[in-house]
């Protein structure tokens, strides 16, 4: 088993159909001041396209009501700058106050997680920790990092296994103790 460098792995990832579309949206914001104009751009923040419909957030709906009466023309522009079939366009209000982009909702949702174990980054980059070591060394490596990471966490009291605090807070167990229980009390 052979190890491939981070940036061989990092190429494979952005030619999936998923980055592609990242791709396309960055493509998007950068243009968006041109299509819209300056005064409609600091009013406005493209959040995302889902199947074909940009979502657009603007600041009143004075810019909502502005924007849908050229939405036509908007999406002219868009299409022929970005050679994309957007389909549709929808503004709305009520994002606007949220600074994160929709796609980052997952990472906020991690954020709040109980089992989510805040700890300093390690300063020697992973690409220099794995490069050209064999897949056994690899995994010890792994392991000593994982044991490192656990020492200082609270022990389940059911397992006795190292837990995240929040899940003890939580579920006064770890979550494979908690998923245990839960399935107990199934009929």
């Amino acid at each position: 088993m052979s190890f491939k460098s981070f940036n061989n792995i990092l190429g494979a990832l952005e030619n999936q159909p998923s980055w592609q579309s990242v791709r396309e949206f960055q493509r998007l914001l950068k243009c968006w001041p041109d299509v819209v104009g300056a005064a409609a751009s600091s009013q406005t923040r493209p959040l995302a396209i889902q199947r074909g419909v940009l979502q657009v957030a603007a600041s009143s709906s004075v810019w909502t009501q502005e924007l849908t009466l050229r939405r036509p023309s908007i999406l002219k522009k868009l299409n022929a700058v970005l050679g994309e079939q957007l389909t549709d366009m929808r503004f709305s209000t009520a994002q606007w106050q949220n600074k994160a982009p929709v796609d980052r909702q997952a990472s906020v949702l991690w954020e709040k997680h109980p089992s989510r174990v805040v700890e300093e980054r390690s300063a020697t980059p992973v690409s220099q920790v794995l490069g050209g070591v064999s897949a056994t060394a690899a995994f010890e490596q792994w392991a000593a990092l994982v044991r490192s990471r656990s020492q200082h966490l609270p022990l389940c009291p059911a397992c006795e296994c190292p837990t995240p605090p929040g899940e003890l807070q939580r579920w006064n167990v770890c979550s494979l103790c908690a998923t245990r229980q839960w399935q107990d009390r199934q009929p």
